[in-house]
């Protein structure tokens, strides 16, 4: 993982220094809160509902022991005990008091770590595919190509005040786990170079990325980058906040001539001033080397004995991990959606035990994932059992991952004031209905994802069911989409039927399900197949009580 050098250390110092003093002037009454609101959100600090909300960075989601603890320690010292993990790769305390946020701050770059551009119209934190320099079907590790992103980004000072916020996702193997095409700036890194797509999001006006480009070679790729910016910040809507993302520009002009005007000033533009040498790239690969792997022998018959043994066990092997480039090790899924309780969140017990068993068996690395789980990278097969037992003891052995309780959630009206239905109690009451392993199983490979409103942060519009909160003259309704995906067959879900009360929704879900297990053709046919095979409109009906 990067290590941060003397440049780092005093950026983030000084920036620390600067946003203290500008909480201080808060605090006395001398600015007023119209004018903090700037300086706060540069420094990745919301006024929530009930209380601030500070957002931390994860660059690229990469997490050691270290820093994972030092989260348990905010959490338990400034917080109510606990963390939200997001979306992008970060992290999210909700109670945060602000003549406390400094030192939260200053307690954060004992570790290497800071919260800026985690807020603002600017480029934010570089999201990658969680298994990245782990997975089997990797191609092309993008960790150094997000770090090279980061370091690029960091206080851009032509992209500080973007017409919007901007985010950029990276994935190097050959299934998407990074959600590519639904970001701002998509990047495919391949042995031949990167596949570019611009103008995806989700939102108001969900869209899907187009390729402007292929085959971009790696030393290529911030100027290349910097003209897909540069393009977007002189033509980007400022007057209208609704229209201002790079994805209406690029539907306005059309992707044909947006890659026109980029490739226009990619020529024009000095690209040696921009673009990392190729000696740089090259030190920002050393910093994410293999870890010396455990060379113990792999005692395949044990391993399969304790299965055999411990059917829980064999269930958490089955769901939660992921097949890693050796065969004697794998990739480890903690989820974070145990049945009943708010997805994405962690206790600082919890993170403690985590940072644990990192350094026990994941050679003290974890990573945070999009959809809101922590994962251990590389752990050997002889150590699963004993992992398994301390993840156990503290709830973290929930064994669902890629099933129909593991959710994409955000906060919701429970904590933002942005929303306008609630998420995290909706989540619950579905969790609770699909508690039931076999059934849970059964099912397979179902993604629910679950927004408070239309800013899309629960990614509902790449659920394969995705629900959408709305107010409807006081009352909190939600409209049910079906068919989407974030995969590297990408698609939007479709809003099917009328929206329905809170109260509704579990028995809605399970209407729906039980016609796809109905209709499917093999217990390996996932829902998502099944529903583009038979149409959406098929199981429309199931959304609603028959007359």
């Amino acid at each position: 993982m990067y290590k941060y050098d003397d440049f780092d250390h005093a950026f983030v110092r000084d920036r620390n220094i600067e946003f203290a003093d500008q909480v201080a002037r808060r605090l006395s009454g001398e600015i007023t809160e119209d004018q903090f609101k700037p300086l706060r959100l540069m420094n990745g600090l919301y006024l929530q509902l009930h209380a601030y909300m500070l957002r931390i960075a994860v660059p690229y989601g990469v997490l050691s022991s270290r820093q994972m603890r030092k989260f348990a320690h905010i959490a338990r010292t400034y917080d109510r005990d606990f963390g939200h993990f997001t979306t992008r790769q970060n992290l999210q305390f909700n109670w945060v008091k602000l003549a406390e946020a400094p030192k939260i701050l200053e307690e954060l770059a004992e570790v290497e770590m800071h919260a800026l551009q985690t807020s603002g119209n600017c480029i934010r934190n570089t999201t990658t595919d969680q298994f990245a320099g782990a997975a089997r079907d990797e191609h092309s590790d993008p960790r150094p190509w997000a770090e090279l992103i980061r370091q690029w980004s960091s206080n851009h000072p032509e992209f500080t005040f973007l017409p919007r916020k901007f985010k950029i996702a990276i994935t190097g193997a050959q299934k998407d786990r990074a959600a590519i095409r639904v970001h701002d700036i998509g990047l495919h890194a391949k042995p031949e170079g990167f596949d570019v797509y611009v103008g995806g999001g989700m939102g108001r006006t969900p869209s899907l990325g187009h390729c402007i480009r292929t085959g971009l070679p790696g030393e290529k790729l911030l100027s290349y980058l910097e003209a897909c910016l540069r393009v977007y910040n002189r033509y980007g809507r400022r007057d209208n906040i609704y229209k201002a993302r790079i994805k209406i520009l690029v539907a306005a002009l059309g992707p044909d001539e947006y890659k026109r005007q980029v490739e226009e000033e990619w020529a024009r533009m000095d690209q040696a001033k921009v673009d990392a040498p190729v000696a740089e790239i090259d030190r920002l690969k050393s910093f994410f080397p293999d870890p010396e792997f455990k060379a113990a022998a792999f005692d395949r018959v044990a391993y399969q004995r304790a299965q055999t043994a411990d059917a829980a066990f064999a269930r958490w092997i089955k769901n939660n991990t992921n097949p890693h480039k050796r065969d004697d090790h794998v990739s480890v899924t903690i989820s974070l959606k145990p049945v009943g309780l708010p997805p994405g969140d962690a206790s600082s017990a919890q993170m403690d035990v985590m940072a644990d068993v990192a350094d026990a068996f994941a050679y003290s690395e974890l990573r945070v994932s999009h959809e809101q789980n922590i994962i251990l990278p590389h752990v050997h097969k002889g150590d699963l059992y004993a992992l398994y037992s301390q993840l156990d003891a503290v709830n973290l052995s929930t064994a669902n991952v890629g099933k129909i309780t593991d959710m994409i959630v955000c906060p919701g009206l429970d904590y933002c004031s942005l929303a306008n239905a609630r998420s995290i109690p909706l989540a619950q009451d579905i969790s609770q209905r699909f508690e039931d392993a076999q059934l849970s199983d059964q099912i397979g490979d179902l993604q629910i994802k679950i927004s408070g409103c239309i800013n899309a942060c629960g990614h509902h519009h790449v659920g394969h069911i995705g629900i959408l909160g709305v107010d409807k003259q006081g009352i909190e309704f939600y409209q049910i989409l079906l068919g989407g995906r974030a995969d590297e067959k990408a698609a939007l879900g479709v809003i099917t039927g009328k929206g329905l009360p809170a109260e509704a929704v579990p028995a809605a879900i399970e209407r729906v399900v039980r016609l796809y297990l109905d209709l499917r053709t093999s217990d390996s046919e996932r829902f998502i197949d099944t529903l583009e095979r038979v149409g959406r409109e098929t199981f429309a009906g199931a959304l609603h009580e028959p007359a």
